[in-house]
């Protein structure tokens, strides 16, 4: 283990238990997050990307292997992780502004529950400006874009002081525009902190981040300007044609491989 390691997964595999079997999803994990990176990690539905990440919370338990945040099993330094699940559930009849969500992360924080002191919510709203949300901070959460949403739920894990920020699939349900909005957004907070970010499109993540984790039951580490088209096939089993994202914009500058 490297003294500076933020993350250090090593020998790790992971299977589900049902009735009937055992479905193993990891084989022989070995990665490593160091303080600077910016790191994706891509693969097919299925091949762990989630449960990796969930391993790093310490919402599972490996049966092989170890692994290590900070030093520590993930369950100890929870509190310095930020994550933004795939599926965030607000339930858009609860009448939550933004505010009120980003204070949600100060929860870990808090010695009296939810009712939070004024260091709690100048946290927030410090959560807020970093994520250029601050406008929206007496918003109904349910009026949000996707993209907004994002950015918020962004908040809520920094309002935390978190020292390590995973996130899900976060630009999914998001437009092209707000997409190159918040690629740019993570870059900035890269300056400051780790940052892991699953995705399903290799082409994002080989374009904008600066390492990716080809997954698929067992991992590969290349750098993102080393993904190829053969890395691709080899970690689908099966032929991709990638897509190419223009770094001036999102969705909306894809193009054929040249």
């Amino acid at each position: 283990m490297t003294p500076e390691a933020v993350v250090n997964i090593r020998d790790v595999s992971f299977s589900f238990q049902t009735e009937l079997n055992s479905l193993l999803v990891l084989e022989g994990v070995n990665l490593t997050v160091e303080p600077k990176d910016f790191l994706g990690i891509v693969g097919p539905n299925g091949g762990g990307k989630t449960t990796l990440l969930k391993l790093m919370l310490g919402l599972l338990t490996p049966q092989c292997g170890s692994v290590f945040v900070f030093g520590q099993p993930p369950r100890k330094v929870r509190a310095r992780i930020g994550y933004v699940p795939q599926y965030a559930q607000v339930d858009g009849s609860v009448p939550a502004d933004v505010l009120d969500v980003v204070l949600m992360g100060r929860l870990a924080h808090s010695t009296w529950g939810p009712k939070f002191g004024s260091a709690h919510i100048d946290a927030a709203h410090d959560a807020l400006r970093r994520t250029d949300t601050q406008d929206l901070a007496r918003r109904p959460i349910r009026t949000l874009s996707g993209g907004q949403r994002q950015r918020v739920l962004i908040a809520r894990a920094l309002a935390a002081n978190a020292d390590l920020l995973l996130l899900d699939e976060p630009t999914t349900g998001v437009d092209a525009h707000m997409e190159k909005g918040l690629v740019d957004l993570l870059k900035q907070l890269n300056d400051a902190i780790p940052i892991v970010l699953v995705s399903h499109d290799v082409s994002f993540v080989s374009t904008h981040l600066k390492r990716v984790v080809c997954l698929n039951r067992t991992a590969t580490i290349h750098a993102a300007h080393d993904i190829s088209d053969d890395v691709v096939a080899d970690m689908y089993h099966m032929h991709v044609q990638p897509v190419r994202h223009d770094e001036s914009c999102g969705h909306a500058g894809h193009g054929e491989p040249q």
